[in-house]
């Protein structure tokens, strides 16, 4: 029951975090760009619902349009690295041998570098851009869903409905695509929705350091960035976006564990 409550907390959060995206342009009172030097760091009030920064500029409006920053960058990195590590892992796990053993041992030397300091050493030699950030963050982060799903595949292989087909005279293309994929979506999906909290985390640590996403255009990130210089006389540069970052991280992890209740019931009568 608790954990179905914070199932729904989460997909409503999730769901404002859409609208916020969608929307950003007509629920943003002010251009988050607009500097305006007669208002520098003013106190959340009625008109600057939650202050504003160093050069004038409405933080709510920026929060507001950093949710577009934050869920483009979660899904559209997700989304690689869940395409990369599904390809890869069905094909160590359906035809094993040495496609097997090549795919493995290149994980296991992806794994041997911290994902952070890799991205870091990639990013370095490219221009920090939304698109260099979701790539990169895309490219190097498949390892986790491919051995999941290569495992998920060696299991399915063995079952009698995928014998049966195999025996019938589907192709390699049908059996793999028809019979055994399908049955490693709810693995894919839970996966993605968790791994979409982490992307986000990562471009806005980023953005942070100044690698992500560059100003003036608003993330997360480099709101926090922006607010580290004066968080002794300007709390709200920091608590908001900060908050921000902790509420929506929490949001797709609690949605991806009711997932996974919800996909893999079975697994969750074992652990009780």
């Amino acid at each position: 029951m608790k954990k179905r409550i914070l199932f729904f907390l989460g997909l409503i959060v999730i769901i404002l975090l859409f609208i916020c995206a969608l929307f950003s342009h007509k629920i943003a009172p002010i251009d988050p760009t607009m500097i305006n030097v007669k208002n520098i760091l003013t106190p959340p009030d009625k008109v600057h619902l939650l202050g504003t920064d160093d050069l004038g500029r409405d933080v709510f409006s920026r929060l507001i349009y950093g949710t577009k920053i934050s869920i483009k960058v979660g899904f559209v990195a997700v989304g690689i690295s869940a395409l990369i590590g599904t390809v890869l892992g069905a094909l160590a796990g359906f035809f094993g041998g040495l496609i097997d053993a090549a795919i493995m041992r290149l994980v296991d030397i992806m794994l041997c570098f911290p994902s952070f300091f890799l991205i870091l050493a990639v990013i370095a030699y490219l221009e920090p851009s939304i698109v260099n950030i979701m790539l990169i963050i895309g490219v190097t982060s498949w390892m986790g869903i491919c051995r999941m799903v290569r495992a998920e595949i060696l299991s399915l292989k063995k079952r009698e409905f995928v014998l049966s087909a195999i025996v019938s005279g589907a192709s390699i293309f049908r059996v793999l695509f028809i019979h055994i994929l399908p049955n490693v979506l709810p693995v894919i999906l839970v996966y993605a929705t968790l791994g979409i909290g982490g992307a986000i985390l990562t471009e806005s640590a980023l953005s942070f350091i100044g690698l992500g996403v560059q100003p003036p255009v608003p993330s997360w990130g480099n709101m926090l960035m922006s607010g580290k210089d004066n968080i002794d006389i300007a709390w709200w540069l920091s608590v908001f976006p900060g908050l921000a970052i902790f509420i929506t991280i929490i949001a797709f992890n609690f949605v991806g564990e009711g997932l996974q209740d919800i996909l893999n019931p079975k697994e969750k009568g074992n652990s009780e």
